[in-house]
């Protein structure tokens, strides 16, 4: 689970609603109508612009933010090195063993793939296969966060203009001018208030996550296919380590 997610949400209403509450006067900043048209106008909006199953999907892309678990590199590593000595040694089949102690379903359908005697070049191939896909759909739930950041702020200007409209008709009361104002300068903060705070971040933090589980794909693709390929241990860590960069390399160094 990635804290930081959940921690800077709420951190950052904190902050907002603290600074509101200390300046006073924080009814003003409650008002139903102006969240309506720019939560309501935003959401309306992307239902527009994606499938109904494209936008159901947000709660899980939203999930990925927060839940997600991505093997580290010198983890991944330091089991292609202990499985590449485990078929060097017994061979593929006593690799069978080892598929229950893993969590990672991709790297348990390599491995399984291995088991079963299928030819590297057929592996890379299925399992770049299924790394596309998923950066597909990461991609796609990106762009609903981000369509929903820039949708946020544009709704907000347009319940700002209709209560400036609606101001505007009661210039003959000049005492209600200030509070027309104010109610309409509402639907301006709402959005960038939560385009600002939680669909733009998400989709920067969707955008991290996914980079870092696809890497960390691309270094299980190559370390099972070479271990199929018959690579020594030794060798297989220079390949996977050729994704790390230099100055690292030392740091994470798996044992042989």
């Amino acid at each position: 689970m990635d804290i930081a997610t959940i921690v800077g949400v709420i951190l950052g209403f904190v902050v907002v609603i603290s600074a509101i509450v200390v300046g006073g006067g924080w009814q003003s900043f409650v008002h139903i109508p102006s969240l309506a048209i720019t939560i309501g106008g935003m959401l309306c909006a992307t239902l527009i612009h994606f499938s109904l199953p494209q936008f159901l999907g947000i709660f899980s892309v939203v999930k990925k933010t927060i839940v997600t678990k991505i093997s580290s590199p010198s983890e991944l590593i330091q089991s292609m090195v202990n499985f590449a000595a485990i078929n060097r040694r017994d061979g593929a089949l006593a690799l069978e063993q080892e598929i229950p102690k893993i969590d990672d379903l991709f790297f348990v359908k390599g491995l399984q793939m291995l088991v079963d005697g299928q030819d590297s070049d057929v592996m890379r191939n299925l399992m770049f296969l299924e790394i596309d896909n998923l950066r597909d759909r990461h991609s796609n739930g990106k762009k609903i966060l981000e369509f929903m950041g820039a949708a946020a702020p544009a709704f907000g200007m347009v319940g700002t203009l209709i209560g400036l409209v609606q101001m505007l008709k009661n210039l003959s009361s000049p005492e209600q001018i200030g509070a027309g104002m104010a109610v309409a300068l509402l639907t301006t903060f709402y959005g960038a208030f939560t385009a600002n705070l939680i669909f733009i971040p998400l989709a920067g933090k969707l955008g991290i996550y996914s980079k870092a589980e696809t890497k960390a794909m691309e270094m299980t693709v190559e370390g099972i296919c070479a271990i199929a390929e018959g690579d020594g241990p030794a060798t297989i860590r220079e390949k996977m380590q050729a994704f790390i960069s230099q100055g690292r390399r030392e740091e994470i160094k798996a044992n042989i």
